[in-house]
């Protein structure tokens, strides 16, 4: 990209704003920027963790979700009670392909949904005894949950319900944790709000249960935290750090339980994939017990081998000579991908808008297969994810921030990308207007995407959904004749 792409994206975004009135244009400019390699931050050229503005369309989650949808959901063996309406805990169940091992219903639980379905009398007269009533019924009824979690929906904040009085009590009635997490949904600005209690929530509830119990421990000794196991994700992230020789105490969210989580002060490295939703849990265990941690990405293999030599040189040299043999042993296998699908993708434009860590994390996958970034942006990123895109982004691609439908449709229409990568509320209007389309949250029902063996699934989805003939054959319903 060159100064000319720059000039061109910094048009696209006033005429793109054009249509908003003078206080929603000023507002939403401060969101959009395009990117300088000579910028060390975005400082103050984007604004984030905002409130969206009222009466525009944006795709962002709540509080509830970022924690029982992506922290606490996808933890196997506790029961989650969506105390609340039915709606959220519906909504919220199984819905990101969470995928664990198990019996559901006996041994793991993250595809049940466990309500106290509010009804109008529940409002008026309040939860906290039907609550108490729920969770003594479910440990009659699912008797190998290792704990509970208490996940407050928005009508609990407003009546005033004390989750934490009832779990306290509830935890001396059944000898089993029960935790109470504040996360209705109208808290903070989006999910990532939900993301921040449940970790903090971790840390007040979860982490010192086992504070002085026997731990045998090794040199090796390594968290995988914020892997919510997409499709299995952090299977095949596991299964190359083992194969380096390091110990994977836990695992979390994803395929995780509540020991592990309990035991996670005992390692020496806490490796994180989704910075965003699992930062804070990670900063406060460098602060209390000692144990750095690194951010990694599993995209692609140029990523991948990155982050497997800067995890290694944590270690020793054995496992720094490890990493370079599980580094060699795949080349063949990456070195085929890349010949097979490199020629049908090469030169391909492609836009980006998602949440957590994708919107930076996929661009090297993306690259490795010769396709060029040209926007990217985040649902409900903070300014540092954005400091930390800036690095993989070239000069002139468009950034942008909490963007709506109407923002997003325009700049498709105007930068016109080959493929666009987002989220379900976005994907059936882009496949109508004849773009290629996936949905990158739950990597549209396949996966997964980690690792050398997830870059051969990774490009043949690429190449399938961009060279699919229906496009050729497909007119938007709107642009039809009567």
């Amino acid at each position: 990209m060159t100064n000319a792409t720059s000039e061109r994206n910094q048009a696209i975004i006033q005429e793109v704003l054009e249509v908003f009135p003078d206080k929603a244009r000023k507002d939403r400019t401060k969101h959009m920027m395009v990117s300088d390699p000579a910028l060390a931050g975005v400082g103050k050229c984007i604004t984030s963790n905002r409130k969206s503005q009222p009466g525009v369309m944006t795709v962002r989650g709540c509080a509830y979700a970022g924690s029982k949808g992506v922290v606490f959901g996808p933890i196997k063996d506790m029961a989650h009670i969506s105390h609340g309406p039915i709606g959220c805990g519906q909504y919220s169940r199984a819905g990101r392909r969470n995928y664990y091992t198990g019996m559901s219903g006996i041994n793991s639980f993250g595809t049940v949904n466990f309500t106290s379905d509010f009804q109008e009398r529940d409002i008026v007269f309040g939860g906290d005894k039907k609550l108490a009533r729920l969770i003594e019924e479910l440990e009659l009824l699912f008797p190998l949950t290792k704990g509970i979690t208490v996940q407050s929906e928005c009508p609990v904040g407003l009546i005033g319900d004390d989750i934490s009085a009832v779990a306290n009590a509830s935890r001396k009635a059944i000898g089993k944790p029960v935790v109470p997490v504040r996360c209705e949904g109208f808290r903070g600005v989006s999910q990532s709000l939900g993301h921040h209690i449940a970790n903090d929530v971790i840390r007040d509830w979860v982490l010192d249960n086992r504070a002085g119990k026997a731990f045998e421990s090794t040199p090796y000794d390594v968290a995988i935290i914020g892997d919510y196991n997409i499709g299995g994700d952090a299977w095949a992230s596991r299964i190359l750090l083992e194969q380096m020789g390091l110990r994977v105490v836990a695992q979390w969210s994803g395929d995780g339980t509540l020991v592990e989580m309990e035991n996670t002060p005992n390692v020496k490295l806490n490796l994180v994939h989704c910075y965003r939703s699992m930062n804070y849990i990670s900063r406060h265990m460098e602060e209390k017990h000692g144990i750095p941690w690194l951010e990694y990405n599993f995209f692609g293999p140029t990523k991948t081998a990155e982050s497997l030599r800067k995890i290694a040189a944590l270690f020793d040299e054995r496992i720094q000579q490890n990493a370079e043999a599980v580094i060699a042993r795949y080349q063949a296998q990456t070195d085929a991908v890349i010949a097979k699908y490199r020629p049908r993708l090469e030169g391909r434009k492609v836009m980006l808008y998602l949440g957590g860590l994708r919107p930076r994390h996929v661009i090297g996958a993306y690259e490795d297969l010769g396709m060029e970034i040209i926007g990217t942006g985040y649902e409900f990123a903070h300014n540092d994810d954005y400091d930390r895109t800036l690095p993989e982004l070239k000069e002139g691609t468009l950034l942008f921030d909490d963007a709506s439908s109407y923002e997003l449709e325009a700049l498709v229409k105007a930068l016109k990308p080959d493929l666009i990568g987002s989220g379900i509320k976005e994907k059936y209007i882009f496949q109508k207007m004849g773009v290629p389309f996936r949905q990158m949250h739950s990597w549209d029902y396949s996966g997964p995407y980690h690792g050398y063996d997830g870059f051969a699934i990774f490009a043949r989805d690429m190449d399938m959904t961009l060279n699919n003939p229906c496009w050729r054959e497909l007119t938007a319903p709107w642009l039809k004749s009567a």
